[in-house]
């Protein structure tokens, strides 16, 4: 009796082990702490975009103002699985030789950042499949470079635009034709953050 009395005992004292660790882990859990429930919640969020799975491309139907002309410049996502994206890109002029004309856009702060999703459209064809969230759109404003003084600006012709997507290392170039400063100094560039749309009129 007295055997089966201590055996009762010790499996009381491990039942009530097991049961704290349990509770702990379960605590550790919640407050954020344990190693694969932050990995569970970082797996819903879609990887960004990188410039490869991106096409870079702009509607050339401006829109003017005093001064300046806005153009939509498009992300679209045309690799095989869904990615996100959000903030700034990098956009700077080039001449005929992929040489950067003046200083790279400035950044407009008329809407805050916000974390993009972009469906794959891989299967998709048609600009009609550039309407159903794979792609994502930043506003480019290109000032009037006859606003700055000749020999401040040093206007010549542009070729086109050298895009980094944001948070990228790797570029695209699009192809577009406008009038530059080559001169460091006058900002006849600036970009929005990236903001969901697709073309406007």
């Amino acid at each position: 009796m007295r055997l089966r009395t201590i055996l009762s005992h010790y499996s009381l004292r491990a039942t009530a082990v097991v049961c704290t660790a349990i509770l702990g882990l379960a605590t550790v859990a919640v407050a954020g702490g344990l190693p694969g429930a932050t990995a569970l919640a970082s797996a819903t969020t879609a990887p960004r975009c990188t410039t490869s799975e991106l096409v870079v491309w702009l509607n050339t139907r401006g829109s003017g103002t005093a001064g300046s002309t806005y153009y939509d410049l498009e992300f679209t996502n045309l690799s095989a699985h869904t990615c996100s994206i959000v903030g700034y890109p990098g956009v700077s002029a080039l001449n005929f030789a992929g040489q950067q004309l003046g200083n790279a856009a400035g950044h407009d702060g008329e809407h805050a950042s916000a974390l993009i999703t972009l469906a794959s459209g891989a299967a998709q064809t048609g600009l009609e499949g550039f309407q159903t969230g794979n792609t994502a759109t930043v506003v480019l404003q290109i000032t009037d470079t006859g606003n700055y003084p000749p020999s401040t600006c040093g206007r010549v012709a542009a070729a086109g635009l050298r895009v980094y997507p944001p948070d990228q290392t790797a570029s695209k170039v699009v192809p577009f034709p406008f009038v530059a400063c080559s001169h460091r100094g006058p900002l006849f560039l600036h970009v929005e953050s990236v903001q969901t749309g697709v073309l406007t009129d």
